[in-house]
């Protein structure tokens, strides 16, 4: 393959990635206080959606579900994407694995 034809594949792909995560649903959590907000969240089922977590704690924090096989570490004051789904309806727990006894929440699915 030319680089031609590589370059124009690649930017054929970017180009529809790009559509494609515009079209997914985001949806938003912030943590706060050790503590996610909001703590239930209510998501579509049967549908993959991108989840934003933003730490605004001067410590790092981590969100992590063992339902839903997700580990991710949010540093202090940024803010992660994290790529969820297709989920069947019903309830996913989530937790920061850094303060288990005040981050808990939940997905609610429906």
């Amino acid at each position: 393959m030319t680089m031609r034809k590589r370059i124009c594949l690649c930017l054929l792909l970017v180009a529809s990635t790009a559509a494609w995560s515009a079209d997914m649903p985001e949806f938003h959590l912030i943590i706060k206080d050790h503590r996610f907000e909001p703590t239930q969240l209510k998501v579509p089922a049967n549908t993959k959606f991108k989840l934003l977590v933003k730490n605004a704690d001067s410590t790092p924090s981590e969100f992590e579900s063992h339902e839903f096989n997700r580990e991710k570490i949010v540093l202090p004051n940024r803010t992660i994407s994290v790529f969820i789904g297709p989920l069947d309806k019903g309830s996913y727990k989530f937790f920061d694995d850094f303060h288990q006894d005040t981050g808990n929440g939940v997905l609610i699915v429906e």
